[in-house]
């Protein structure tokens, strides 16, 4: 039986798999070697490896085979071509909501629990639905376009050409079916940025830094360029600069903007975790710092993140975001701001990162908001705008 085999083969990866390295890579790396597998093969086999790793930490007593089946049952809301797996009972049960699978699996796993899934409730920022954030998680979340100035009447065009179906969760916002391929259709970065929904909620952060024109905008995280795209789309006049820790980043982003058309920008290498810091343009009226962290707001994504995280690490991104945030504060004007930004769910990244620079005395809140991507297909994030106190 087929869908056996594609069982049997996503049981060998998993058990294979330690986490070191992103799992699309894993999987790219061992299709690549086995050329077997077709192109169907490899969305199953790829379907039920991210499966397994939705389900979190619940259950991991389970041997993979029973772990897998139980993955199965969760993110896919009826049996299709994997009922020959299961035995009759999950098979009535299936198409029942959610809540109703949920309940009659606890009756046969009395370890499990939704909370399970996600153990670090306690750490969640305030505003975020525990058991609504968790049960995102089963669910691929969309894959979302962001339609650049002026480009939106070609873009429907082109895709209801193609007779691609889509969405339009808001102006110059294009939601997809992740598996969507749209590279041979757009030209990404000239006429579409591929940006999660969340992230495109940044623009309203951008409009109220807006009283300094030109505007001297940092990117000190800058990494693949969304934002800063974002803030050349957003802002009417900006003088950019971007950096990162990275060399090979900034050698990307390079191509990147010169795709997007942005040829007017400087970049320059940094590791913002030491100081002392040197920025060629110091002081700079908006600081945007995205910076690292656990990702826990895009484990949807990226679920084998979820599986493989220890809360210890919550304090670790704490730590580094501390002393990045302690290094380019000093950069901000007075009267400028700083845009903090990260994709975490966890309230030590968060707003107590903000709290902990409101108690220097020497910044004001503007705005500081989860923005809630669980409840529509996309990602998690967390922006908090300050304003230096003082005039320039």
């Amino acid at each position: 039986m087929r869908y056996q085999s594609y069982f049997n083969t996503a049981v060998s990866l998993i058990r294979l798999y330690d986490g070191t390295v992103p799992l699309v890579h894993f999987l790219k790396k061992y299709f690549s070697e086995h050329k077997k597998h077709g192109s169907r093969d490899r969305k199953l086999i790829t379907h039920l490896c991210y499966g397994y790793y939705r389900i979190g930490h619940a259950l991991t007593n389970l041997d993979v085979e029973e772990r897998l089946r139980i993955s199965i049952f969760l993110c896919n809301e009826t049996a299709g071509d994997w009922a020959g797996l299961f035995d009759e009972p999950w098979l009535t049960v299936w198409t029942t909501s959610l809540p109703e699978k949920i309940n009659w699996l606890q009756k046969q796993y009395p370890g499990f629990t939704v909370a399970s899934i996600f153990p670090w409730v306690e750490e969640l920022s305030e505003g975020i639905e525990p058991e609504t954030f968790i049960l995102s998680h089963l669910t691929q979340p969309d894959l979302f376009l962001r339609i650049r100035p002026g480009k939106e009447k070609q873009v429907l065009a082109k895709l209801t050409n193609q007779q691609i179906a889509f969405s339009q969760p808001q102006t110059n916002c294009l939601a997809l079916a992740n598996t969507t391929k749209i590279d041979s259709v757009l030209d990404i970065d000239q006429e579409v940025v591929i940006q999660d929904f969340s992230s495109q909620q940044i623009a309203r952060f951008f409009t109220l830094t807006t009283r300094h024109s030109p505007l001297t905008l940092w990117d000190c995280c800058a990494a693949s360029g969304g934002k800063s795209l974002l803030a050349v789309d957003s802002l009417p006049n900006i003088e950019l600069t971007v950096s990162d820790i990275r060399p090979s980043i900034l050698r990307n982003l390079k191509e990147r903007f010169e795709r997007a058309g942005i040829k007017k920008y400087q970049s320059f290498v940094a590791d913002l975790a030491h100081s002392p810091l040197t920025t060629p343009h110091s002081p700079y009226h908006l600081v945007l710092c995205d910076a690292p962290c656990s990702g826990s707001g895009t484990w949807g994504r990226t679920p084998e993140q979820l599986y493989f995280f220890t809360k210890e690490k919550i304090a670790e991104y704490a730590a580094l975001q501390n002393k990045i945030i302690g290094h380019v504060t000093p950069h901000v004007a007075k009267g400028g701001y700083l845009l903090y930004i990260t994709c975490s769910a966890f309230k030590k990244e968060n707003e107590e990162q903000v709290q902990a620079v409101l108690g220097s005395g020497e910044f004001e809140l503007v705005k500081m908001e989860i923005l809630k991507g669980y409840d529509r297909k996309a990602d998690s994030m967390f922006a908090g705008l300050l304003r230096r106190r003082g005039d320039r």
